[in-house]
């Protein structure tokens, strides 16, 4: 199952289950072809400049000053983009809508996300032109991507990070869209989320690390439930550390495939102190160990303080005896930095999932797999 469609499958199912009574109650009326619409005169694409020429392809030495969101207010409104993978049906969003609704947001939806050039939200420039769209439209607080897939690395190119820096507000995703966070981040210093898309079932443990980060502005710990259930002990959601200890620094990270693959551009922050968190799903071991490689190769372990991995879905060893372990490929990587690490965090291609902003001071404890925020990360 590829990525693009374990989020559909994912989302539409969790989405289903929380509206249905509703959907049970009354007719599916049309999207009012208003929020199709994008008015803002900003809504063309922003090809600000072509291949990075090798003179500044690598990631900035170091971090760039924070600037920090508004946080959400019920009433406020967020615009739904497709910076990704299409989105399959109309159905689809009038479900996300109703999910942002029953947070107290009123939604603008970007004016092609209802596109679709094979397995993309659109061309290149039209997503482009949508998520600019939105940073450049004042009634807009915060955006949210519907879904991930694949295609936000193509966009990078034809964003204007001069208006994104000018009109900060908060991004939230994560799997493909790791592309964008981490981007804006590099480029305007701009504090990003890596938290639930809309097609995910936005169910009671993601909204409240979702409500409590971005719209209370907490400074709140992100720690796996401990329930044992019906077992004598816990089984689920259990924290396998890899290396104890502790260690504070500047959170960073996303899907592992994605970071993978902007090494070496423009568009990574510097590394420097940084907590790494990452996560993957569907990918088998083997291709985990050579991105791991990479990310060692490249110079990225030696920067960073902590390492985090949430949760590799689906990720399971190759057919024969010749596979290596998830578990004996982190050891090989991972112990021998002797940072403080641990494998299972909430973060990833899960129902529950924690959101985790890009670019704010945390601390970790490896041993019992707490992230504690030492700032708000929303104004």
């Amino acid at each position: 199952m590829q990525r693009r469609h374990f989020l559909y499958a994912l989302g539409t199912s969790g989405l289903g289950l929380l509206i249905n009574a509703k959907l049970d109650k009354k007719t599916l009326a049309p999207i009012s072809p208003e929020n199709e619409k994008v008015t803002s005169p900003l809504f063309r694409p922003y090809p600000t400049h072509s291949s990075p020429s090798p003179a500044n392809t690598s990631a900035p030495s170091t971090s760039p000053a924070a600037i920090k969101p508004a946080r959400l207010k019920p009433g406020d409104t967020v615009a739904l983009v497709a910076p990704s993978g299409a989105t399959a049906t109309r159905f689809e969003i009038m479900l996300v809508k109703e999910c942002m609704e029953a947070l107290g947001f009123k939604v603008k939806l970007g004016q092609h996300v209802f596109d679709r050039y094979g397995y993309l939200g659109g061309k290149d420039e039209d997503r482009a032109a949508d998520l600019m769209a939105q940073f450049a439209d004042a009634e807009v607080a915060g955006i949210i991507a519907l879904r991930g897939g694949w295609g936000c690395a193509r966009l990078l190119p034809y964003l204007d990070f001069e208006v994104i820096k000018k009109n900060p507000k908060a991004l939230v995703g994560y799997s493909d869209i790791t592309a964008l966070l981490l981007s804006v981040y590099a480029k305007t210093g701009l504090v990003t989320f890596h938290g639930p898309i809309g097609l995910d079932p936005w169910n009671s443990f993601t909204v409240n690390y979702f409500r409590r980060l971005i719209m209370e502005a907490e400074t709140l710990v992100l720690a796996n439930p401990e329930e044992k259930g019906d077992f004598l002990v816990q089984r689920e959601n259990r924290v396998q550390t890899i290396t104890p200890g502790q260690a504070t620094g500047i959170l960073m990270g996303g899907n592992l495939s994605i970071i993978s693959t902007l090494l070496g551009t423009e568009f990574v922050p510097s590394w420097k102190e940084a907590i790494l968190f990452v996560e993957d799903v569907n990918e088998e071991i083997y291709r985990v160990d050579r991105m791991l490689t990479h990310l060692r190769l490249a110079g990225v372990f030696k920067q960073i303080k902590g390492f985090i991995f949430g949760r590799c879905t689906d990720c399971n060893p190759g057919e024969g005896y010749g596979s290596l372990t998830l578990e004996q490929v982190l050891e090989d990587h991972i112990k021998p930095l002797g940072i403080p690490a641990w494998y299972g965090s909430m973060i990833g291609h899960i129902p529950l999932k924690f959101t985790v902003p890009v670019g704010v001071r945390a601390k970790i404890e490896a041993e019992v797999g707490t992230i504690e925020l030492l700032e708000p990360a929303v104004l």
